[in-house]
């Protein structure tokens, strides 16, 4: 069964929360109204990512809005933003994400989302000066991959209107950028296992079937499960690394 047809339960409060959410007039309001629309997604009871949940409701969120995701001013906002943010970090202080919300292009269908994703994430990488983190590996197909940027390793996840999985569903096209290395606190602290289960049970009550796209950092390249698109085994992001990848990069 392709994801496409993969059955949902009946619509839920959280799908008809969404479904309100119009993403023609939301992509022509203000900045904080488009900020506070992504807050009230995030933050329904149903919302399955509890670490998404607990970054907005602790006010750890750093929202960009940016016009246009294939234009070229996209990355000139997106690059010093996401070093900024890296900088500031306190991996003390709790999960934190960096969210770049576009008003546009109108995404088509899962395939423009993931070529979307993929084409802003390889002229982020071009644009970039700093080495590639040296904890991860800059080869897509490598289980040990995570995207990097201003020498900082991240987890991508990207939401859009036309996503299949319901918990991958935005009014206007987005992408979370997670700090790898909170991964890796979460792990150490032996939080990872418990949190990663109770979200993968909430995304099946949510959606009525586990997603067949999730896994762990070293099992699989996490880049499959960048765009929320259904892909197989054989499947190799449009990504390519300016530098050498790294050597043996931490799963």
């Amino acid at each position: 069964m392709s994801q496409q047809q993969a059955p949902e339960a009946a619509e839920s409060d959280f799908q008809s929360h969404l479904d309100g959410l119009d993403p023609a007039v939301l992509a022509q309001e203000s900045e904080p109204d488009i900020i506070e629309a992504l807050s009230s997604m995030v933050l329904h009871p149903e919302y399955p990512c509890l670490g998404a949940h607990s970054v907005f409701r602790r006010e750890n969120a750093t929202v960009l809005v940016v016009d246009d995701l294939e234009d070229e001013e996209a990355v000139a906002q997106l690059l010093p933003a996401l070093a900024r943010f890296a900088a500031s970090v306190d991996l003390d202080d709790g999960f934190a994400s960096f969210v770049a919300v576009f008003r546009s292009p109108e995404v088509r269908d899962e395939r423009h989302f993931e070529q979307l994703l993929w084409g802003l994430l390889q002229r982020l990488h071009d644009a970039d000066d700093r080495p590639w983190n040296e904890q991860v590996s800059s080869d897509p197909d490598n289980p040990h991959f995570a995207f990097s940027v201003a020498g900082t390793g991240f987890f991508v996840v990207g939401l859009h209107p036309q996503a299949s999985r319901i918990a991958r569903r935005a009014p206007l096209p987005t992408l979370v950028f997670n700090l790898h290395e909170q991964f890796e606190q979460l792990r150490e602290s032996g939080s990872f296992t418990r949190m990663r289960d109770t979200i993968r049970r909430r995304d099946e009550a949510l959606q009525g079937e586990v997603n067949p796209m999730v896994g762990d950092h070293g099992d699989r390249s996490e880049a499959a499960q960048y765009s929320g698109r259904q892909v197989g085994s054989t499947w190799s992001p449009p990504f390519t690394p300016g530098a050498p990848e790294s050597p043996g990069g931490a799963g």
